[in-house]
């Protein structure tokens, strides 16, 4: 790489000059966090209670000392505004008011029996009347739903094969980790410890590709296709205009259900992506966000699917049926969930969340055009993401081949040693209702700073 070298319009021998400062400069405003990682390192596989908490930009982990609202703390005592949130689990904010008064109440009244508690069906009705599918269930996280969804609707369809999306959705359930490679299905790689073919049941195709998806179909024996509404894991890739409403006249003509994961695309309004553009989906999962951030998720049938459900469960023999956990609906999640969702998750928040998110995206686009970079910025209500390209990707290929993980690591440390979270795959911003208009000013700041160390 010689020292002219571009790419994406940045000067990468500046670039790699100013991630060397950034690393230099992190080391030495954290040592107590140095000190905690190398704690944590005796004792934690990679140093982490999770591995990906070593993906972040920085050379050791940021310990978190406390979170409310949009700001957190530091074990250095730095204090930081938060466009990450958690990757959409304290999309709402931190520690909001409600959740935690109810969490405290339920604290001292219990926390799991295997049986409901008082705040289920209160939870369930306004699941319904939100999201307007009329029968639910729950589960401690977006993957653990979507597998159990999997299993459901395999056994009320009689059929084994699901279709996803190249480039995935944004959970871990194993059977969606297969890619395309110069158009052939191939299990991903990274995929740890998978011992059979993920191909044999599972079908990939590219998203906005109606052609493709009416072929990937025509067998008539995919149970179902699960989705993101728009495509998240790999960079947000939103639906072409009437790709949606074609793509489930395919589905219905094959018999094929729509799962619809929401985790990500809540942030476009109260009832998620689907319900704010007229689609109809089958199943609906939401994952983190729903319970303010404490673990849990929910999941939603249509009438017709619900009877079908329930009819292959009474005709299996007596047994465990491999769907749900002891936990599941526990008491403190089911607390949790009504208060966000009755006293958080309003129409207020969202039109305060939108109003910045446009700020936001405005001001990303402003700087950009400035610094003459041949960037994108995409929305989608509360979430907002630019992307190294022209033009918005169209597929999961697209999005693919326009990242670049050192220079997103180089800009996300960059706005992170000046107090700026953002998260820490892609380019990805979350507002919550306690961000204000001043918070967005200063991020736009730091990334137009950034962005003149770059160019």
């Amino acid at each position: 790489m010689t020292d002219n070298t571009t790419r994406h319009g940045v000067n990468w021998t500046r670039a790699q000059a100013l991630a060397a400062a950034e690393r230099a400069d992190y080391i030495a405003r954290n040592p107590r966090s140095q000190a905690l990682a190398a704690r944590a390192g005796e004792h934690m596989l990679f140093g982490v209670p999770m591995h990906w908490m070593n993906d972040w930009s920085t050379p050791f982990a940021l310990t978190v000392s406390e979170a409310r609202g949009a700001s957190f703390k530091d074990a250095d005592g730095h204090a930081y505004t938060d466009f990450c949130l958690g990757d959409t689990g304290a999309m709402f904010g931190h520690a909001p008011p409600a959740v935690a008064q109810a969490i405290a109440h339920q604290a001292a009244r219990g926390y799991t029996a295997m049986l409901p508690s008082e705040d289920a069906a209160p939870v369930a009705e306004e699941l319904a009347r939100r999201f307007g599918l009329p029968y639910w269930q729950f589960a401690l996280s977006a993957s653990d739903a979507n597998r159990f969804v999997l299993r459901w609707l395999r056994a009320a369809t009689g059929r084994s094969k699901i279709l996803v999306f190249n480039g995935c959705y944004h959970g871990t359930v194993d059977d969606v980790f297969v890619d395309l490679v110069d158009g052939v299905p191939v299990q991903r790689d990274s995929l740890l410890g998978q011992v059979y073919p993920l191909t044999q049941q599972t079908v990939v195709v590219e998203f906005n590709d109606l052609a493709a998806l009416e072929a990937a179909l025509s067998g008539d024996d995919v149970a179902c296709v699960l989705a993101e509404p728009v495509m998240t894991n790999i960079g947000m890739v939103l639906p072409q205009p009437g790709y949606w409403e074609a793509a489930q006249r395919i589905l219905r003509r094959h018999g094929t259900l729509l799962v619809i994961d929401e985790t990500h695309t809540i942030s476009s309004g109260p009832g998620g992506y689907a319900r704010a553009h007229g689609m109809a989906p089958d199943a609906l999962v939401v994952g983190k966000p729903i319970g303010g951030g404490v673990p849990c998720a929910v999941y939603g049938f249509t009438a017709d699917v619900a009877r079908r459900v329930e009819q292959a469960k009474r005709a299996a023999p007596a047994g465990h049926s491999g769907v749900g956990t002891t936990l599941s609906a526990n008491m403190f999640a089911m607390a949790a969930m009504r208060a966000n969702l009755e006293q958080v998750m309003t129409e207020q928040a969202y039109e305060v969340m939108f109003a910045l998110a446009d700020q936001l995206a405005a001001g990303l686009r402003s700087a950009i055009a400035r610094h003459g970079l041949p960037w994108c910025v995409t929305q989608v209500g509360a979430r907002t993401e630019f992307q190294f390209a022209p033009q918005p990707p169209r597929n999961g290929s697209e999005a693919g081949a326009i990242l670049d993980g050192e220079l997103e690591q180089i800009i996300h440390l960059y706005l992170l040693n000046r107090g700026l979270l953002i998260t820490p795959f892609h380019n990805m911003l979350l507002v919550c209702p306690q961000t204000t208009a001043q918070d967005v000013a200063r991020l736009l700041d730091g990334f137009d700073r950034c962005l003149s160390a770059l160019v």
